[in-house]
């Protein structure tokens, strides 16, 4: 069996997957690369897949299949994966060999261990175009360093620290078991990725290396703000679907203070982003939409909603009139330049 697969999703990719790949070939027979051709048409996508699996046949897989955007070609990656763990590399990003080398090394010698560990947290560096000082994302200031640990463990998640796909690797067949099934033609559904399975997950180790680095500055890139905002009904329903599993999984979930803690705060980032772009949009459509989505998780559960809409970011995000939208995009600002993103 191999120690990890890696899904690589891929859709129109020629111009930078050969980069994403290489810098994941140097981890040899311990990992299983699926590159996952999600239905491109306009380039080589599906011939580079094919030639990598030509050359590196007992390590390289090439999936090919229907368009069905980014979240169905993680979906096919879960199901094509035989590996111990599971991580996902987007096409136009990459690792740090260094970092690969430890990464490796530190699931090889946990994989023997009495405890089956259930996911495995890394650094990630914000690759941002133009920007000579990268951003690195670290926790170490709210996990445990170098040790098994369970959520009880963590210290207390403060605004702005969460987990992204770019952080996790999970063990493959927790995913399965929890069966996890990412929307199709949806973009966004990363969120949904390290939400949904947390449940499940027991057993967790943090290692501080900067081990993925996530490129920004693509003009057609999903995380692109004037992008986001033309694809706003995909934020709003992968919004919703986070909403409605932490509301039906609630009684499970609060079992455990660290884990609840951390599950609202993150559904309170993606509410808070959701409503912002909305009244970025600057629409009398949209700010009707942003109306709805709050109107939502109220009916969902009015708890959940008072804690929110109380809350600094709820509060924020629902100032009247056009003063308020302008003093709630302002703050949003702010946590850009802080956090780096978008």
């Amino acid at each position: 069996m191999k120690l990890l697969s890696i899904a690589i999703p891929c859709y129109n990719s020629e111009a930078y997957m050969r980069k994403c790949i290489d810098s994941l070939l140097v981890g040899g027979e311990d990992v299983e690369i699926i590159i996952v051709d999600d239905g491109s048409t306009r380039d080589r996508t599906a011939e580079i897949a094919d030639e990598y699996a030509a050359q590196f046949p007992t390590i390289v897989k090439a999936v090919h299949k229907a368009n069905g955007g980014h979240g169905s070609a993680v979906n096919a990656g879960i199901a094509n994966a035989t590996g111990l763990y599971f991580k996902v590399v987007d096409s136009d990003d990459w690792v740090k060999q260094d970092a690969y080398m430890q990464v490796l090394h530190k699931l090889r010698e946990l994989s023997g261990g009495d405890r089956a560990l259930d996911m495995l947290i890394c650094n990630y560096v914000y690759e941002k175009e133009g920007e000579k000082r990268k951003k690195v994302i670290h926790y170490r200031h709210i996990l445990p360093v170098d040790k098994m640990f369970t959520w009880k463990d963590c210290h207390h998640f403060l605004k702005g620290h969460y987990i992204l796909m770019h952080s996790v690797i999970f063990r493959t067949r927790l995913l399965k078991d929890c069966g996890l099934k990412l929307p199709e033609h949806t973009f966004y559904v990363d969120n949904l990725y390290v939400f949904e399975p947390l449940l499940y997950v027991k057993n967790l180790y943090y290692l501080d290396v900067n081990f993925y680095r996530y490129y920004i500055g693509r003009e057609d890139q999903s995380v692109n703000e004037s992008v986001m905002i033309s694809r706003i009904d995909q934020q709003i329903r992968v919004n919703k679907l986070m909403i409605d599993y932490f509301v039906e999984n609630k009684a499970q979930i609060v079992k455990d203070k660290r884990l609840y803690q951390y599950m609202r705060n993150y559904l309170e980032i993606i509410t808070t982003v959701s409503s912002v772009l909305l009244i970025r949009s600057n629409t009398e459509e949209n700010l009707q939409k942003k109306e709805e989505l709050w109107k939502y998780m109220k009916e969902k559960d009015r708890r959940l909603f008072k804690w929110m809409r109380t809350g600094i970011m709820g509060s924020a995000m629902n100032l009247p009139g056009r003063g308020g939208r302008k003093i709630s995009v302002e703050g949003y600002k702010i946590c850009q330049k802080i956090f780096k993103f978008n």
